[in-house]
């Protein structure tokens, strides 16, 4: 649903190529944050012009290749409208259901090692939170500072999620530290 999504998004915004797409959604990095595969384009492009909702705008002759720009249909704005809708309401909550798991029955591994893959999460949640600031600052800049309240919330939500991941790490490492 989320290739669908962002794929009808951007024809909405303006006729592209498969390889615009991927390039827009790797530039926003749509992989993090949508949780799409940018090689999944392609695939999305077809089933969506099969199903009536992208036809081909114009075909252009690069080399022994034909370059395909698409634009979205009356019958793709509605279906649009309808992910949109599926999107808002789907559970937005995902728990780190292998860290859970991993945190149940750490005793099973010696204290030392436990500590060790923890601190392994620690580095790998601090990557994300850099990633994720990075991004940010990348879409400031890019935007001259006006980023949309919405956007920007989505950023407050994605730190503020990355901050209590991390909380909890601490927390369990702590527990570790206590109790050995």
């Amino acid at each position: 649903m989320m290739t669908r999504l962002l794929v009808l998004c951007m024809l909405d915004a303006k006729p592209m190529s498969g390889y615009d797409i991927q390039q827009a959604l790797r530039m926003t990095d749509a992989e993090r944050w949508g949780g799409i595969l940018i090689g999944s384009i392609y695939h999305a492009l077809k089933k969506l012009e099969k199903d009536g909702f992208i036809t081909i705008d114009k075909v252009e002759q690069t080399g022994h290749r034909q370059k395909f720009t698409y634009r979205i249909t009356e019958e793709g704005k509605e279906h649009l409208k309808e992910l949109i809708r599926e999107a808002l309401t789907a559970s937005s909550v995902q728990y780190p259901s292998s860290l859970y798991a991993g945190i149940s029955f750490f005793e099973k591994l010696p204290a030392e090692e436990a500590r060790q893959a923890l601190e392994q999460q620690r580095a790998a949640l601090e990557n994300e939170y850099n990633s994720v600031e990075t991004g940010w600052q990348e879409k400031n800049a890019a935007m001259e500072g006006n980023i949309p309240p919405m956007v920007q919330l989505v950023f407050d939500n994605m730190f503020a999620t990355i901050r209590l991941q991390q909380d909890f790490v601490e927390k369990a490492l702590a527990y570790l530290e206590d109790n050995n």
